[in-house]
């Protein structure tokens, strides 16, 4: 028996094991897993043509530095999204929470944000998350993510140029709304609507401000790496600069990270995280090492969430392997 939640109830614990599932469940998987991996595929493609005639001005060393900052960064967002299920009632194992986030992050690379939120919904109840947890800590980690990005990115607009805060000034709005947003009492209240209009019963427990903190510095580890990535590759290429292009790339990231979030239809933001990217680096480095930056770093992004997905799945079957011989 695990310990009681902050309301008494007891919540999801380590000790239980994955629900099997049919045949039916089975086949669905792998037609989702087949349709998200064709949608990777097509999005790698695309960065491919651009990305190659490029690579040759990078040494393998810096490449596989930034790739780590990336990994960094995407595990990053792991623990933040694990936080964020724990503190609304839902505990599962390592291994097994890993599975459920980054086999439904590859959701990211179909148009449309609802994707990962629906993958993680299904794989969470192979371990009895009830899908309305895994639905709210899904909007409690997109919104901590993107109000964290803007959090960093837009007080930095002002070390990109005139054109940076021409172009993205609308930020500071959505800042201030997404500040509202993400307070406890706004966001409890917001999710007991939602549940109450479906017809569902409410959270294990509410969301709280040592949660809220927990999954916004994890977020804000994540954009640390990410900045950190943009400034090697950035150096590598010839742009010269300390600690003010280490903050112009960490701010320029963020901020064309978190409008790659906004916009739902994208795979993964695709195109609108590149686009802005540009723009915001132009002022700080020229636009070819903005292009190749911009490029390389989506390429990063995609190997890194097959990596960590690929690692995900052979944990849980290594997990399940032991428990089957200490059960024997």
């Amino acid at each position: 028996m695990g310990p009681t939640d902050r309301l008494g109830q007891q919540p999801i614990t380590d000790e239980l094991p994955p629900r099997p599932g049919g045949r039916w469940r089975t086949l669905l998987r792998l037609v989702v897993t087949g349709v998200f991996l064709t949608a990777v595929v097509v999005v790698l493609s695309g960065q491919w043509q651009q990305a190659s005639p490029l690579l040759g001005r990078l040494s393998v060393p810096a490449v596989l530095a930034a790739w780590a900052l990336v990994l960094g960064g995407i595990y990053a967002t792991f623990r933040c999204w694990r936080a964020a299920l724990a503190d609304l009632g839902a505990s599962l194992p390592h291994a097994g929470a890993m599975r459920v986030f980054y086999l439904g992050q590859l959701g990211k690379y179909v148009p449309g944000t609802i994707w990962p939120a629906v993958t993680q919904m299904r794989l969470g109840r192979d371990y009895r998350v009830p899908p309305r947890v895994s639905g709210a800590a899904f909007a409690v980690f997109m919104l901590i993510l993107a109000g964290t990005g803007l959090l960093v990115g837009v007080p930095l607009l002002w070390l990109l140029g005139r054109d940076a805060v021409d172009g993205y000034r609308w930020l500071v709005l959505v800042l201030a709304l997404l500040v509202v947003a993400v307070a406890p009492p706004v966001l409890n209240r917001a999710m007991a609507v939602a549940l109450r209009a479906a017809r569902r019963p409410p959270l294990p427990t509410p969301l709280s401000s040592g949660g809220v903190l927990r999954v916004a510095g994890w977020a804000l580890v994540s954009w640390l790496c990410y900045g950190v990535q943009v400034y090697l590759l950035a150096r590598q290429l010839g742009a010269e600069g300390g600690a003010l292009l280490l903050l112009q790339c960490t701010g320029a990231f963020a901020a064309a990270f978190a409008g790659g979030l906004l916009l739902v239809v994208a795979p993964a933001g695709a195109g609108v995280r590149e686009a802005a990217l540009l723009l915001l680096l132009g002022s700080a480095v020229t636009a070819p090492v903005a292009a190749v930056v911009a490029v390389l770093s989506r390429l990063l992004f995609i190997v890194g969430d097959l990596a960590w997905s690929a690692v995900s799945v052979v944990a849980e079957r290594r997990g399940h392997h032991r428990s089957g011989s200490t059960r024997r």
